[in-house]
């Protein structure tokens, strides 16, 4: 197996420190709002990992932090006159019901910031106690930035060229301008902590450092994130983690690709930025997945409603070879059974896409060519087609997808029907009448009129039976 580390820029084989098992963290979400599409993107990119991972047979350990102290988190509370815990609870809340809808397993390990101040402080005292930190007479804590031989590495940044970027902050207690906080000292009326320099709170990188070391250990093999995140969060994660240690933080460093919309990146200020829950107001929660999953994870993905509408249409294939199989006493776990057996040459391929980086389109491509041999096999070898389609649902069932009962997705939903399923039935029972008495004038009009309201008829020999594909706009 291979994994592209952004650390090297190359791709390299993958060894875990101990043989047999991962350990995981991935940078989770500042809990101040609902999750939106970046969110999404970053949630069921390492949630396809992990479950490869275990598919591959390592024993996976995944650890997702929650941010619940933050500047956004206190302004938003102070906008909306709640509490922090009322306003950080309901928006986990919010987060976990949005991720199950997306099939987003939960990880392992959710450490939340406020739980672990304790940690967060003794990280600091020991960057203090080494030099790589200071007090500053305001009661903040700072990072000596340039104490810390190599920082920029993972970000490719000289820390001299960096000294004018606007994301610099200037602050008078500082001693360079490229010092970042750790420790915050409270405002009057701010939630807070006691410290030895005083009622404060943590930075937000510091939060990383000390959540991470705590579940994982001083080193661990995986560390990921949005890419946005790779500077200056993950850059100081690095600096203030093996100066801490004296250890290397993370073998290594893995980021997800933005999400853009219409090909413009997503913004509030563009009118083009859409919360996960407003998407699948509009969209079965797979598709959505899906159109996650069709690129590579490094990729960048295109959020527009032809975009969609093409996820849509490559679910319906996989769902229509599917239809109407019986799975009962065929293993969906990949051991084989004497009535299910499947010659190895899909799973060869897929575990060949996916060992190399997560290879998700490869690996989609393997499912469609096993798609084709399912419907092959329904018309020419029936007795063969069952095996054949478990391990579809199988194979998918590691990207997180196909595991719906193909009915109940083709037809896509009741609540998006223009007509009930007693109505169509009703004109299906028509149709049928007016081919029995040869009106085939009668029987075609019912069909384009169904047609033209997304209800698309199948004859087959055991009678018609129908799906529904929503027309576009």
């Amino acid at each position: 197996m291979q994994i592209y580390n952004t650390l090297t820029r190359r791709k390299e084989p993958f060894t875990p420190i101990d043989p047999g098992k991962v350990r995981m963290y991935v940078c989770g979400m500042t809990v101040y709002d609902f999750c939106h599409l970046g969110h999404a993107r970053v949630m069921v990119a390492f949630d396809v990992i992990t479950r490869y991972l275990r598919a591959r047979g390592y024993d996976v350990t995944y650890v997702r932090n929650v941010t619940d102290i933050d500047d956004k988190i206190l302004r938003r509370a102070e906008e909306n006159g709640e509490s922090i815990t009322s306003l950080t609870e309901r928006m986990i809340e919010a987060m976990h019901e949005d991720e199950a809808r997306l099939g987003v397993l939960p990880p392992d390990r959710e450490p939340r910031a406020t739980r672990h101040i304790g940690e967060i402080i003794a990280m600091i005292e020991t960057l203090i106690g080494k030099g790589y930190a200071y007090a500053a007479d305001n009661g903040d804590v700072y990072y000596r930035v340039r104490r810390f031989e190599g920082y920029g590495r993972l970000s490719n940044r000289d820390p001299d060229e960096m000294r004018a970027g606007a994301r610099i902050e200037v602050d008078e207690h500082k001693e360079d301008p490229l010092d970042f906080v750790l420790w915050k000292a409270a405002k009057p009326g701010e939630a807070s902590w006691p410290s030895p320099w005083g009622e404060g709170r943590p930075g937000w990188h510091i939060e990383c450092s000390a959540m991470s070391t705590c579940c994982l250990g001083e080193t661990f093999d995986i560390h990921g994130g949005g890419p946005d995140l790779m500077f200056p969060h993950h850059e100081n994660e690095i600096a203030q983690s093996e100066a801490a240690t004296g250890h290397a933080y993370v073998n290594t460093w893995m980021h997800a690709g933005a999400v853009r919309v219409n090909h413009e990146k997503m913004s509030k200020s563009l009118g083009n930025f859409f919360t996960i829950r407003e998407v699948l107001e509009h969209h079965d929660p797979e598709v959505v997945r899906y159109l996650l999953v069709a690129s590579h994870y490094r990729s960048p993905i295109n959020y527009a409603p032809e975009s969609l509408a093409e996820a849509r249409k490559s679910l319906e294939r996989f769902y229509n070879s599917l239809e109407g199989l019986s799975l009962e006493g065929l293993a969906l776990d990949g051991a084989d059974s004497e009535e299910g057996k499947v010659d190895g040459r899909f799973d060869a391929r897929f575990t060949a896409a996916m060992d190399d980086d997560f290879n998700t389109p490869e690996a989609l491509s393997v499912l469609f060519d096993l798609a084709r041999e399912l419907n092959r096999a329904r018309k020419e070898a029936p007795e063969q087609a069952p095996a054949l389609a478990a391990e579809l649902k199988r194979l998918g069932g590691i990207l997180g997808l196909l595991q719906q009962d193909p009915v109940a997705f083709l037809k896509g939903g009741a609540g998006d029907l223009p007509l009930s399923e007693d109505e169509i039935q009703a004109k299906i029972d028509a149709r049928a009448a007016a081919k029995k008495a040869r009106d085939f004038a009668a029987a075609d009009a019912i069909r384009d009129e169904l047609a033209a309201l997304g209800i698309i008829l199948k004859d087959a020999r055991e009678g018609t039976s129908w799906v529904f594909e929503k027309p576009e706009g």
